[in-house]
C-alpha cells in the first residue's frame, strides 16, 4: 500500500472524547435558529437526511436552500481544545509509518486543522480532503473517494482507508481499497482489519510490511 487515508472524527481520537457531541448540538441549533425548522422536527429530519444523503448538510442544501459554507462554519465552531490534547503515542505511531498519509473527512478543513493541531499531529499528513472535494457530496458516495484518488495520483488498490464508519468502508472496499475499521462492534465481511484504537495501526501493519 502506498497511501493511508484517515477519517477524522471518532477515528483519530476516540468517541469517548465526545467532541462530535458538540458538533451535533451546533447542527441542531443551526437547523432551528438559522433555517427555522421547528425543534420538534429536527431529529426526524436529521435521520431522514442521513438515510437519504449520508449527512444532514445534503438534505439542508437540497430541501432548504442552505448555504453549505455558512453551515460548515457554524456547526464546526466548537471548542476543540476543551476535548482534545496532544497525543504523543498517536504521533509516534504515525511518524513511524512509511506510507503517504492524508485525512479524508466529511467535515471541513478548518475543523480538521483544529483537531490535528490539538492532537499535535498536523505535520504528519500531506493533505486534508474535506466535504468540498466533490461539491459537498459526502462519504459514502463514491465521488469524493474518486476525487481524492485523482488528487493524490494513485489507484484505489494502492490505498488503505482507516475509518470508524462501516458504510464509508463499504464504499472504499467496493472501489478496491484495503479497509481498516476503528472502534467497537461487529466486523463486517468487507473490513480487512478491525482495531479497537487507531494507535494500534502501526503494530498491526508491521508484520505485513516486514513480509512484503
Amino acid at each position: 500500500m502506498d497511501v493511508l487515508l484517515f477519517d477524522l472524527d471518532n477515528t483519530l481520537y476516540p468517541p469517548e472524547r465526545e467532541l462530535f457531541n458538540l458538533i451535533d448540538v451546533r447542527i441542531n441549533r443551526f437547523m432551528t435558529d438559522q433555517v427555522g425548522i421547528p425543534a420538534g422536527a429536527v431529529d426526524a429530519l436529521r435521520r431522514e437526511y442521513w438515510a437519504a444523503y449520508g449527512v444532514t448538510l445534503q438534505g439542508l442544501i437540497r430541501h432548504h436552500g442552505v448555504d453549505p459554507e455558512a453551515y460548515l462554519h457554524y456547526v464546526h465552531d466548537v471548542d476543540v481544545a476543551a476535548r482534545l490534547t496532544t497525543d504523543v503515542e498517536l504521533r509516534d505511531m504515525l511518524e513511524a509509518l512509511p506510507q503517504r498519509k492524508a485525512v479524508f473527512t466529511n467535515g471541513s478543513t478548518c475543523h480538521a486543522d483544529r483537531v490535528l493541531g490539538a492532537l499535535g499531529i498536523a505535520d504528519q499528513f500531506e493533505q486534508v480532503f474535506d466535504i468540498r472535494i466533490a461539491d459537498y457530496l459526502p462519504k459514502p458516495y463514491p465521488q469524493p473517494y474518486q476525487a481524492v484518488l485523482a488528487a493524490l495520483g494513485v489507484l484505489a488498490h494502492q490505498c488503505t482507508m482507516v475509518e470508524d464508519s462501516r458504510e464509508n468502508l463499504r464504499t472504499a472496499k467496493q472501489l478496491g481499497m484495503t479497509t481498516v475499521l476503528v472502534g467497537a462492534g461487529p466486523t463486517p465481511e468487507f473490513v480487512d482489519l478491525h482495531l479497537p484504537d487507531v494507535r494500534a495501526l502501526g503494530a498491526a501493519l508491521t508484520p505485513a510490511e516486514a513480509a512484503s
